[in-house]
This record gives structure tokens, C-alpha cells and sequence, in this order.
């Protein structure tokens, strides 16, 4: 039975299995390997990433260059991410743009911690969207966890404000922050996410924060611009990659690690509370080469 993650990765592995299978068993050329860029560069891999794996086919042309690919591939992303319960009050900030799916997620993080037995609060601090508060609700109520939220304000600041003296009260041991979808040219938008994040620096100072950018896969080289301009206002500590199953672009992993410092901790897989999967680069590069054999 193939994993959910393999499934999502169809469309990226069409572009980029395809490419190596065409060379497989072939002399390399120039021209063979002109073709094979072009259709790596067209999953979002990156420039960089691209060119090295060009230098891994060369050398290895002779011989079972898709496993030297593969190591080499894994080789340029994090180690495995195993999700654990925090030790001490840790705040997940769920930042990204309109329409990744913030919201969702920030519902599934609450489940996933709660699972693990950690209390968890929940706090809707997307005043501009008034379907995401109504959303929260519904997803607080399923996860069975602490929800805060205040539709009287339209200040995401003071809602976060109130939410963590609750959490603080409750003595929490995981806040997660759903904030509003806000392009990354919109500077005074940016700014309020900067002012967010200086309350819980400034004001809630024994918790630990951690800013999670939630990125669509489809969006590939454009996510790179926009974690660039969220990382000039907030620390980003890791990215959710979601809608994977929609895109060929699924390299876009390799640049937001290999340029950024990245590294994308989970994959939403689904619209269920189950579907966040933790990356797994192993697992990874091998549902963008086609490698898995039957792995559930």
C-alpha cells in the first residue's frame, strides 16, 4: 500500500522521475543533460540544487547514477523531523499568505500536541477573515482544546494578548497562534505580524516561540520571495508545506533549506486532522523518484 505522502508527490514525480528515466541506461550527452535541467528546474528544485545533481550524473553516468542522486539529494535537506512534546510553554506563531491553509493547520497542530498529552490553547488571531474564527471553532471543538478568540476587535494584538494570559492562567503547554493571511508586500500588515511577535518576546517572556510558515507547494519559486520577506520580520523556524498533491513543483523543499535555512518540518497531506505528516527526507526524495515499494 503506498503512503499518503507518495500519493502527493504523483504530479512532481511525473516531472521529475520521468526525467531520469529517460536517461537511464543511455549515454549521457550535452544535449541529454540541457533537457534534464530544463525539466528540473520546472519542479522548483532550484538553480543550485539542479546543477549539483547535473555533476552527480555526470560522474556517475556509468553506473546507478538514481541512487547516487538520491543520496545526494537527501544529503542537501534536514534530518528527519520527530515532533515531541515541549518541555517547557512553547507558542506556535502560524504565519504565511492568503489561502495556504493556516487555519487547518493550525488545527492539526493542535491535535497532533494534544495526542501527545500536552494541554493546548488555540487562538484565532485572524481578525480580518471572519470565517477563520468561525473555522477555529469548529476544528477547537473536534481537537478538544482551549479556543480564545474575541470577534468585538479587529486587533490581532490584543487578541493574542488576551489568549496568552489564558494560556498562561491554564498553564498551557502549547499555544498556537492562527494570525491572518497577509501578503508580503502589504508592509503594514508585515508590520503588525513584527509587533505580534515583540508582545510575546517582550511580555510573555517564559514562553518559548517558534514561527511556522505555512506555504503552498504550488506556489514554488514565489514561496522562496515570500519567506524571505516573513523572515525579515519574524524568526521563521520551519515550514508546513501544504496542497502538495496539486503541483508538479514539489522541489521547492531544496531552495527554502538550501538558500533560506528553512527546513519544512511537516506536509499536509489532506483536509482531516490526521493529515500533517512529520518530513521525512528518506521518504521524501523517494516519492520524487519514484523509489517506494510498497512502504504503508
Amino acid at each position: 500500500m503506498l503512503s499518503k505522502l507518495f500519493k502527493a508527490l504523483s504530479r512532481s514525480r511525473s516531472s521529475i522521475a520521468d526525467a531520469f528515466n529517460k536517461l537511464a541506461g543511455k549515454r549521457v550527452t550535452p544535449e541529454s543533460l540541457e533537457t534534464l535541467e530544463e525539466q528540473l528546474l520546472s519542479a522548483d528544485l532550484g538553480y543550485i540544487t539542479v546543477e549539483s545533481i547535473l555533476d552527480v550524473v555526470e560522474r556517475h553516468s556509468k553506473s546507478d547514477f538514481i541512487q547516487k542522486v538520491n543520496e545526494h539529494l537527501v544529503n542537501l535537506l534536514p534530518g528527519k523531523f520527530n515532533p515531541t512534546p515541549f518541555e517547557n510553554p512553547t507558542i506556535l506563531l502560524v504565519v504565511g499568505v492568503n489561502g495556504t491553509g493556516k487555519t487547518t493547520t493550525a488545527a492539526k497542530l493542535a491535535h497532533l500536541y494534544k495526542k501527545m498529552g500536552q494541554t493546548v490553547t488555540l487562538i484565532a488571531a485572524d481578525t480580518y477573515r471572519a470565517a477563520a474564527v468561525d473555522q477555529l471553532k469548529i476544528w477547537g471543538n473536534r481537537v478538544g482544546c482551549n479556543l480564545v478568540c474575541n470577534e468585538k476587535t479587529a486587533e490581532p494584538t490584543s487578541v493574542l494578548f488576551d489568549g496568552l494570559e489564558s494560556a498562561r492562567a491554564n498553564k498551557s503547554d502549547v499555544v498556537i497562534v492562527d494570525t491572518a493571511g497577509r501578503l508580503h508586500t502589504y508592509s503594514n500588515l508585515m508590520a503588525e505580524l513584527a509587533k505580534m511577535y515583540r508582545v510575546v518576546e517582550n511580555r510573555f517572556p517564559e514562553f518559548t516561540l517558534r514561527s511556522l510558515i505555512v506555504m503552498d507547494a504550488s506556489l514554488g519559486q514565489n514561496s522562496i520571495i515570500q519567506a524571505k520577506e516573513f523572515g525579515k520580520h519574524v524568526k521563521l523556524d520551519g515550514a508546513i508545506l501544504t496542497k502538495l498533491d496539486g503541483t508538479a513543483r514539489g522541489g521547492i523543499v531544496f531552495p527554502l533549506f538550501q538558500e533560506l535555512g528553512i527546513p519544512v518540518e511537516f506536509i499536509g497531506i489532506g483536509e482531516d486532522l490526521y493529515d500533517l505528516e512529520h518530513f521525512d527526507p528518506n521518504a521524501y526524495v523517494d516519492g520524487l523518484l519514484g523509489l517506494e515499494q510498497n512502504v504503508k
